[in-house]
């Protein structure tokens, strides 16, 4: 059965096209998933109330026997019949860009405009091919966002995160950054949760800002309103290999972004002050996790992020079996996604006959994104993945017992998040005023695993019923990836890809 030869859920009013008011709206059907629920309509700004009317794009049946004219002709006929036409505000319907067609509609005339378009007809007869919402646009400045599409799962499924919980085992997480505060990331239901297990007893502190940088990357984001005192600092290098800072202006009205807005965080602090931290720290953490907040397997987090790692070499385990990959593959076996930087040793020195020189490394992979159960993480460019492929620097694979790893790579260069620790310190000096809204450029591993941790968490947020599969996840979104045609042990599966992942299913 394809994609169209959905029947309605209800096989006795759906299919006289006068649905009862009880009926569900048809699921699955031609509407997408956010219209069926009032709850992520009103996320999207629409009215939760079935009988409002709301701005909607229909697409047309392509496949109708007669053809898009014939289609575009019978979804107009059943308007008329439908649909009250005049009244006040109510705008006539306009085709667009030919296949589609914008009007204003309420839920009540889209369950008997879809009913009637389905009754006792075939699905090379019907008009209606899906109904979306006509989202209102607005831009993302952080443009790694639109290159995992996590910016049109959000307006095409409301995948916000919302409802999913992310731990970020890192440096910390300030706080006091505002692009926490909008949802309230660290917050309301996980606000107990946060701990510290680099020796101190200050989850919510980051001296050095990596924490902070990858928590925004997962969740969070800025109002609508951008404040006038937005600062967006680059760390670049210029062609004497000399490090220095470059302001970059946001667009009017432009919004950054979490790739998963919604979802909560947890900071689990393995660094000291000095960002110094051993393997024992991070397994105590995802022991924390496993045996503590998510104990008689009631999920409380639902997802971990691991920027972090250590050059690993064959000659100490055998690949992924080292402590940290056995916590990691045994985290997963009870439920939770672990997502892994791949690591930045993926460019060295090799002597050769005539002269030194420099290349690319394979069996680079760091621990514990040797772990196998693990989603491995490698880096590619933020906006032109397909131009320029895996960046030079993202450790390649194979493992050292030859698995396919990273299992997949997203933007990891040059990509805008929170400013805090010492990363605000080389922008502001050493007492910045706390509370603005700085944003930093960053690049590495450890800024690509975040962007998977939040199209995850997106995901199941509207696909709750993977909750607690993590191994099924990993399959769905390997086998959903994009690949940018370079050679497997650098790119895995491919670039990942919110939209298809979500669709795949």
């Amino acid at each position: 059965m394809s994609d169209q030869e959905v029947p309605p859920s209800d096989g006795q009013g759906a299919d006289r096209g006068l649905p009862t008011p009880r009926q569900p709206l048809l699921q699955p059907g031609p509407v997408v998933a956010p219209l069926k629920d009032p709850v992520q309509r009103g996320h999207l700004g629409l009215s939760t109330n079935d009988d409002d009317l709301d701005p909607l794009i229909v697409e047309l049946n392509l496949g109708h026997a007669e053809g898009l004219p014939a289609a575009k002709q019978r979804f107009f006929d059943l308007y008329e019949e439908v649909v009250v036409t005049g009244g006040v505000g109510r705008r006539e319907p306009q085709v667009v860009a030919n296949t589609y067609v914008s009007c204003e509609l309420s839920m009540t005339e889209v369950r008997v405009l879809v009913g009637r378009d389905q009754a006792n007809t075939s699905v090379r007869q019907r008009a209606i091919y899906r109904i979306w919402p006509d989202f209102e646009v607005r831009p993302l400045i952080d443009a790694s966002v639109t290159t995992v599409k996590a910016d049109a799962a959000q307006r095409s499924f409301a995948a916000t995160g919302r409802g999913i919980s992310w731990a970020v085992v890192d440096t910390g997480i300030d706080p006091l950054h505002p692009h926490f505060r909008t949802y309230d990331s660290l917050g309301g239901d996980v606000a107990q949760l946060h701990k510290d297990f680099g020796g101190g007893d200050a989850p919510l502190t980051d001296s050095i800002g990596h924490g902070t940088h990858v928590g925004g990357i997962i969740a969070g984001g800025l109002p609508p309103q951008v404040p006038e005192n937005l600062r967006i600092t680059a760390h670049i290098k210029d062609e004497y290999d000399v490090e220095r800072l470059q302001d970059r202006p946001l667009a009017d009205g432009a919004r950054l972004a979490g790739v998963a807005p919604q979802c909560k965080l947890v900071s689990l602090k393995v660094f000291d002050q000095s960002g110094r931290s051993r393997t024992s720290n991070v397994m105590m953490a995802l022991e924390y996790v496993r045996r503590q907040i998510n104990a008689d397997k009631i999920l409380r987090i639902h997802g971990v992020n691991l920027s972090l790692g250590y050059e690993f070499d064959a000659k100490w385990y055998a690949a992924g079996q080292s402590p940290l990959c056995v916590e990691v593959d045994r985290l997963v076996r009870s439920g939770v996604v672990v997502v892994a930087a791949a690591g930045n040793t993926g460019y060295g020195s090799l002597n050769a006959d005539e002269r030194q020189t420099s290349t690319g490394m394979a069996l680079t992979i760091n621990d514990p994104g040797n772990a196998e159960l693990a989603i491995t993480v490698g880096s590619t460019h933020r906006d032109s993945p397909y131009t320029y492929g895996v960046s030079y620097f993202s450790s390649k694979g194979p493992t050292g017992d030859g698995r396919l790893k990273p299992d997949l790579v997203a933007p990891g260069e040059r990509i805008t998040s929170c400013a805090a620790g010492k990363a605000l310190e080389k922008m502001h000096g050493p007492n910045p005023p706390s509370g603005l809204p700085y944003y930093i450029d960053d690049s590495g591993t450890s800024m690509a695993a975040p962007h998977v941790s939040g199209a995850i968490a997106a995901f199941l947020s509207i696909r709750r019923e993977f909750i607690g599969r993590p191994e099924q996840v990993k399959r769905i979104f390997l086998q959903s990836a994009t690949s940018l045609g370079r050679e497997r042990y650098f790119q895995g599966h491919g670039l990942v890809d919110l939209m298809r992942a979500i669709q795949s299913i």
